[in-house]
């Protein structure tokens, strides 16, 4: 049961909703007040002295999350729960960033609220029993976030965590299959953060040999190996204090990781054939798809690398998994793809929709983009249908009549590609996945030049 000092404030513009909250919170224990506005809340902040605000987001006048900001200002032992039938991704950054405890989604799940204040009333009493003077720091003002889509509560919760980590220089190791938005959300803490300014700096660490990674991320001095013709700065020390990103941070060579560990230990590093070391200020955020546990166990990853990645974790569902989000992907990609294009927007008909939705994903959201980009060239009018679509085993087959070589079908899919992009051969190579050397053989193969 709630303590008898655990004061709750409720503001909602919606009396119906304020007041049978207001009766519930009273029936669990709860002192409670409330309030229809931002305006008439403070005053009541000021003369009651709750403990924590649960407030609506959108309201007429101040909203929830600029209420939040000052809150935050005059009062900041006092913890406030955002709630909304607006659950958009930016709303739940904003308001973890500002400083929020927590953010709940209408319509509330009583379940969920009544655990949530239990945990935020305990916490309270822990750090009043820890220090008594101890006070809130509110962190820097929100900024607006990139391309993250999604409203699956898995999502929701990295949304928090984005907001809570953007406000530390804290490591953090994201886990997710391939293709699940891992650099995404890498780039959405960067942006998030006090040095949002400064560069992010991507490393895919499959993409070199190891004997080359080195290099890249710490570079060379002149001479230092054959072709060393002059010095050359890393990434660690282009990405000044801004972010690193180390994709697929699982795939590296135990010597890498023996000289990545102290780079984070002792914040410095040796270019290649340098005798002095380069300081740096860069966060980590690695990434992996593997399964570092195991590969600790069986010595295939160093575990004092993993537990200094590890600070803080976040795990990517895969997009199987999130099936309420992936009309909301679709519909994002899709413009997203159009734009690249420099087509006009197509609509999912339903066929479409129910076939994506029928799916696996196992390359997940890249897949996913990967298959609406290609049916938006081929589609006939500004309409995608599950014919569109290229789903792999689960895919529609095309009738014997039909059936051509697949040398014509390349030349076919090519051919409708760059009438799609204008004839522009870098927007071509980019929607076939292909490089503009290779764009430029099959254009000449096929006599199309």
């Amino acid at each position: 049961m709630p303590a008898s000092l655990d004061r709750l404030l409720v503001i909602d513009d919606d009396r119906a909703f304020r007041e049978s909250l207001a009766e519930v919170l009273i029936e669990d224990g709860y002192g409670v007040d409330v309030a229809d506005d931002a305006t008439s809340a403070l005053a009541r902040l000021a003369a009651l002295s709750p403990e924590v605000v649960l407030s609506d987001v959108r309201m007429p006048g101040l909203d929830g999350l600029e209420l939040l900001r000052v809150i935050r200002e005059r009062a900041p032992n006092v913890q406030v729960i955002l709630m909304t039938a607006f659950d958009d991704m930016p709303t739940v950054v904003a308001a973890m960033r500002a400083g929020a405890i927590d953010f709940l989604v209408k319509p509330l799940d009583l379940h969920d609220l009544r655990r949530v204040l239990r945990r935020v009333f305990d916490d309270r009493r822990t750090r009043a029993r820890a220090d008594a003077s101890r006070t809130a720091h509110g962190p820097p003002d929100p900024l607006s976030l990139g391309d993250l889509v999604g409203r699956d509560p898995r999502m929701i919760e990295i949304y928090k965590v984005i907001g809570q980590v953007a406000a530390t220089r804290a490591n953090v190791l994201i886990r997710g299959e391939s293709g699940t938005g891992k650099e995404l959300i890498a780039h959405a803490i960067h942006l998030h953060s006090a040095d949002g300014g400064e560069p992010f700096v991507p490393v895919n660490c499959t993409a070199l040999p190891a004997t080359l990674l080195e290099s890249e991320l710490f570079g060379h001095v002149r001479g230092s190996f054959t072709g060393a013709q002059s010095d050359r700065r890393g990434r660690f020390a282009l990405a000044g204090r801004g972010s690193i990103f180390l994709d697929e941070i699982g795939d590296t060579s135990p010597e890498f990781q023996t000289k990545l560990l102290r780079v984070l230990q002792e914040r410095q590093f040796y270019p290649v054939g340098a005798d002095r070391p380069e300081r740096t200020d860069a966060r980590v955020i690695a990434a992996t798809h593997r399964n570092l546990e195991s590969m600790v166990e069986s010595g295939e990853f160093r575990g004092d690398l993993y537990y200094r990645l590890r600070v803080v974790e976040i795990r990517v569902p895969p997009l199987r998994e999130r099936p309420l989000d992936l009309p909301l992907l679709a519909q994002a990609l899709v413009r997203r793809a159009s734009d690249a294009l420099g087509c006009p927007v197509p609509v999912l008909a339903a066929d479409a929709l129910a076939a994506l939705a029928r799916h696996h994903w196992p390359g997940n959201v890249r897949e996913l983009e990967n298959c609406l980009t290609r049916a938006i060239v081929v589609a006939a009018g500004n309409v995608v249908h599950a014919e569109d679509l290229t789903l792999g085993e689960q895919g529609s087959v095309a009738p014997a009549a039909t059936l051509v070589t697949l040398d014509e079908w390349e030349r076919v899919h090519v051919e409708r590609v760059l009438a799609a992009t204008g004839g522009q051969k870098a927007q071509a190579a980019r929607v076939l996945g292909v490089s503009r050397p290779r764009l430029d053989r099959l254009l000449k193969k096929h006599g199309l030049l």
